[in-house]
């Protein structure tokens, strides 16, 4: 069952309201109708409506799959796709067609769920605007909406702000209202920052619960595929069906026992809510300040204790991050070299050319930055003072998680992002290796850590744009986090998207029941 988001109506499959096909095609006429956000790389529209037909013929003779049977879902463009092109957003990748799918997306799929195309995103998932990639960069749909253009007198073609990364095409997706759900990664907050910049629930889960089979990697040891959805109900429902151990990751882990759902009712007086007090970091608009302090109110108004609590290392969570991705980084594109991956330069005067013009040709700037970064710190002369550091610094940034959870606290409350979605011609004053330190500052930690979080959508900034607080439990409490998410998003009341000048986000801005 897909829950329904507040102030938000309910569509059903299965009674008859709305046959699986219709809903299709709504989300595919709205992903041409808002191609200007440049969401998508790939729109699967034949596929899509080939599915829709199987569900509408299982629902015929009451027999449908699962709870997500017929409900449209997008997919990040890093998770590969049997028989539909799989490009990372990078020349590397151009007209590359996996022969498998990913583990998550096929679970998805033997669900019934229709997949109606994938997803933009930075090139190899590196950076953290979504501005990166081969396909130019993704515009955050709340710069199209009432409450954003009443306040802007600038054009909206060079007045828009960014999504956030990396996976904000999938963040736009379910924004616009042309996914109910989208499949992003999160390495170091490339789920829960576009969530939070553009108003949808982002959960990253505990590392090893969901399988990365088929999610072409950046950071093996960080890397967990994240749930984008409207509500939080909703980020339960898919993560029921896409948790659990998988033969092809070794790395997976059994999932706990859960409820079919989650409560309906449930005491917030037994939470204990923790604040960082590092998380007062430099750059953290008021905006964002006023409604961390808000949530943390309304939480101790509720009955749940609420106190300040220390994350020591926290400050050189950044640093340490810089080093061991640029390193796992220089490892997983090592086989991008022409011969076995992707593209292959036409330069063959030598094979050593060969590799040089074809890892040239085939990575951005950014890409090359951070493989040339990593194998630095990986020459033996420097290996100890880079890689090891800091793995021995992650050791103390999860320790400090545990200690701070062994004292009693069920959850942290941070924010997510410094602040509501930059403009676009501002974001890019920066380098992408700046601007990722900069953005990911609250997020990244929880991925060193292994531990799940989940971004809500709290409430709209002085501009009109989404700003969203993080929440982050202990390792294989998922549920336990959502039921808290939950509680939040029915407290805060975050307003539903209205485009600018469309009317057709009416009939799609609601959640989805197929299977009660």
């Amino acid at each position: 069952m897909m829950g329904r988001q507040r102030g938000q109506r309910e569509v059903s499959c299965q009674d008859g309201r709305v046959s699986a096909t219709e809903l299709c095609r709504k989300c595919i006429n709205q992903i041409q109708r808002t191609r200007y956000l440049n969401a998508f790389i790939t729109i699967t529209e034949e596929t899509a409506m080939e599915q829709a037909q199987r569900t509408d013929n299982r629902l015929r003779t009451g027999k449908p799959l699962g709870p997500l049977d017929g409900i449209p879902f997008s997919v990040k463009d890093n998770f590969c796709t049997e028989n539909i092109e799989t490009t990372c957003a990078s020349s590397m990748l151009k007209d590359y067609v996996p022969p498998f799918n990913a583990t998550v997306v096929q679970k998805l799929l033997d669900q019934g769920a229709v997949l109606v195309g994938k997803t933009n995103l930075d090139e190899f998932a590196m950076g953290a605007g979504s501005t990166d990639g081969a396909f130019g960069p993704v515009r955050n749909p709340w710069s199209y909406t009432s409450s954003y253009r009443e306040q802007s007198t600038e054009d909206p073609d060079s007045d828009w702000a960014i999504t956030g990364g990396s996976s904000g095409g999938s963040a736009a997706a379910v924004a616009s209202l042309s996914s109910f759900l989208a499949l992003g990664s999160d390495t170091g907050g490339s789920t829960r920052n576009p969530g939070s910049l553009c108003g949808v629930v982002a959960l990253k889960p505990t590392y090893g619960l969901l399988s990365r089979h088929g999610l072409i990697p950046l950071v093996n040891s960080m890397d967990v595929p994240g749930i984008m959805t409207r509500s939080v109900h909703d980020a339960a429902t898919v993560l029921r069906i896409l948790q659990g151990r998988d033969e092809r990751d070794s790395t997976t882990v059994q999932a706990p026992s859960t409820p079919p759902s989650l409560p309906e009712h449930f005491d917030i007086r037994d939470i204990c809510v923790g604040i960082p007090k590092e998380y007062h970091a430099p750059g953290l608009s008021k905006d964002t300040l006023a409604q961390w302090s808000r949530v943390a109110d309304m939480f101790e108004q509720a009955g749940a204790r609420v106190q300040e609590v220390s994350l020591p290392h926290t400050q050189h969570s950044i640093v340490c991050y810089h080093v061991l991705c640029c390193c796992e980084v220089a490892s997983n594109m090592a086989r991008f070299d022409g011969l076995e991956y992707g593209h292959c330069s036409k330069v063959d005067s030598s094979t050593d050319a060969m590799y040089a013009t074809t890892r040239h040709e085939g990575f951005n700037s950014v890409v090359r930055r951070r493989i040339l970064s990593g194998n630095y710190f990986l020459l033996k002369s420097n290996y100890e003072r880079y890689f090891v550091k800091a793995q021995q610094m992650r050791r103390l940034i999860a320790e400090d998680f545990k200690n701070v959870f062994r004292s009693g606290i069920d959850v942290l409350l941070t924010p997510t992002t410094l602040s509501d979605a930059a403009h676009y011609s501002d974001f890019i004053q920066e380098d992408n290796r700046t601007r990722s330190a900069q953005e990911d500052v609250f997020t990244q930690p929880v991925n060193m850590a292994g531990l799940p979080a989940v971004t809500v959508p709290t409430a709209l900034s002085h501009r009109g744009l989404p700003i969203g607080l993080q929440l982050i439990g202990q390792t294989l409490q998922d549920w336990k986090l959502l039921t808290v998410a939950q509680w939040m998003e029915q407290k805060v009341n975050f307003p539903i998207i209205h485009l600018h000048g469309e009317s057709n986000e009416k009939e799609l801005n609601r959640s989805v029941v197929c299977n009660k």
